[in-house]
């Protein structure tokens, strides 16, 4: 059998974008691993028992396991907050250190100011602190595109949580059959397709990740009704053709 076809098969009158952060729009190289390893090492000190989380797993499903560990043991909800606080804390402070070297994901420039002058509503939805999603926005001169953003920092639930995106669509004032979603991760397919929101993947840049594990068929099983392997792609995906610079 032919592998499928990656290109769009349709293309629906779409109203709004939802784009990912980190991978997607910019490449931080933020240092996944330490992050991981820190939020064990903070969920081993509120009582999770030595050896029962991996630093394989992504830090949401870390933090979920930890929850469920740190109830089945009896720990009183005030540990639970406690434990929140500091994970947080934690993770904000390793962000902000891969702040420097973080740039804009070539081609975002492009798409972006293409997708604008077509008068689409642009959001970004993403794992990180508010502070430092905003931070790299204005870094990469991309954050005049977005008046529409949703993070970890932001009250009530998080991606990959379908709500998530729900909420933001409904700020956005977009119907979920008018959106698209765009993301570099499983994650990110699996926040869109739970909340029934079109999905385009967008395969990692290898300069941020070489090694990645992602491949068309992947996000193609996981429910993307497009892959791209770069913005340049994805701008032609979506037949966005950004208007010249005027003096």
């Amino acid at each position: 059998m032919p592998p499928r076809d990656t290109a769009p098969q349709f293309l629906e009158p779409l109203l709004g974008v939802v784009f990912d952060l980190d991978g997607t729009l910019v490449l931080s190289h933020h240092d996944f691993g330490k992050i991981r390893a820190k939020v064990i090492r903070i969920a081993e000190a509120h009582g999770v028992a030595p050896g029962h989380l991996s630093v394989h797993d992504p830090v949401h499903r870390i933090v979920e396991t930890a929850r469920e560990a740190m109830r089945a043991t009896g720990l009183p909800e005030g540990r639970f907050w406690q434990f929140e606080a500091e994970y947080a804390k934690a993770i904000d402070a390793i962000e902000m250190e891969a702040l420097p070297r973080t740039v804009a994901r070539p081609g975002a420039e492009t798409l972006l100011r293409g997708l604008a002058a077509r008068g689409f509503r642009l959001a970004v939805l993403t794992r990180s602190s508010e502070r430092f999603a905003r931070s790299a926005l204005q870094q990469t001169h991309l954050d005049p595109y977005f008046g529409y953003l949703r993070s970890r920092s932001t009250p009530g639930p998080a991606k990959p949580s379908p709500e998530a995106l729900r909420l933001l669509l409904k700020e956005m004032g977009i119907p979920i059959e008018r959106a698209l979603f765009v993301g570099d991760h499983l994650i990110d397919a699996e926040c869109a397709t739970r909340a029934q929101v079109r999905f385009y993947a967008l395969l990692p840049d290898p300069t941020d990740a070489p090694n990645s594990p992602m491949t068309p068929e992947r996000f193609l099983a996981a429910g993307a009704s497009a892959v791209a392997h770069d913005l340049a792609e994805l701008t032609r995906h979506l037949g966005v053709a950004a208007p010249p610079h005027t003096a």
